[in-house]
């Protein structure tokens, strides 16, 4: 039942957050939590599936806006960034480092936290666009999400400095994910201790889940606060970055 409950909280999370409540953090909330109750290398492994359901239904609702220029900047040092993250998350699950792997997303989501605080005043920023801000970027975006599935605020933080509008900034967001969650396939089905099959194929009931939460995000936007929302969440992720680094 514990399980079955966590199976479906993340579901719900990933969908919000794809349908546009909460922006990255509902997302980001799910690799901590199932790290609770699965080795932490599977826990990074089985959100894989979900976000890639997710990204069919975001690129559905958003195809053709985003701007294609900044993923050509952005992709290349992307791939490299998730063969790292891939390779070193390998190389902890199959050594069993799961403390140590517990540590690294502790670690991953108290910064997502502090960025998310710090964030709003980048736009107040007087910044020149240089092309390897994009490949940092690029590569971060890809390193963090391979390894914990926290891409999220190296990207973000880009695209805040670059002239966007709202539309194309989320466009552009859900078609670079997109891509870096299908390139993180080949490498998770190489171990086991990643990307469990028979522990992916016990969940895919829940997979129905997602557009459903997608859909329900999309409406949700309009009725709630996202300054609560946001705030909720922050909250929740702090203590949860508090205790994978410190138990």
């Amino acid at each position: 039942m514990t399980f079955a409950a966590a199976i479906i909280i993340a579901a719900l999370l990933i969908g919000l957050s794809k349908g546009g409540i909460g922006g990255s953090i509902p997302g980001a909330f799910v690799t901590p939590l199932l790290s609770q109750i699965l080795p932490t290398g599977q826990a990074v492994g089985i959100v894989l599936p979900m976000l890639m359901i997710g990204d069919l239904f975001a690129l559905r609702a958003y195809w053709r806006r985003w701007d294609i220029r900044q993923i050509k900047l952005l992709l290349p040092m992307a791939l490299v960034g998730i063969v790292m993250g891939s390779l070193f998350l390998i190389a902890l699950a199959d050594n069993r480092q799961d403390t140590l792997l517990r540590r690294i997303i502790g670690v991953f989501t108290l910064l997502l936290v502090i960025y998310k605080l710090v964030s709003g005043r980048l736009k107040g920023l007087h910044y020149q666009p240089r092309r390897w801000h994009a490949y940092l970027a690029g590569w971060a975006s890809g390193f963090g999400s391979a390894l914990a599935n926290v891409g999220g605020p190296p990207f973000t933080t880009y695209m805040l400095l670059q002239e966007q509008t709202p539309e194309t900034f989320i466009g552009t967001t859900t078609l670079f994910f997109a891509i870096v969650n299908m390139a993180k396939l080949p490498l998770a089905l190489l171990n086991k201790n990643v990307l469990n099959l028979e522990l992916i194929v016990s969940t895919l009931w829940i997979l129905p889940l997602i557009p459903v939460s997608v859909w329900l995000g999309r409406r949700f936007v309009k009725w709630i606060n996202p300054v609560w929302f946001e705030r909720m969440m922050l909250v929740v992720l702090f203590i949860m970055a508090l205790y994978l680094l410190f138990t």
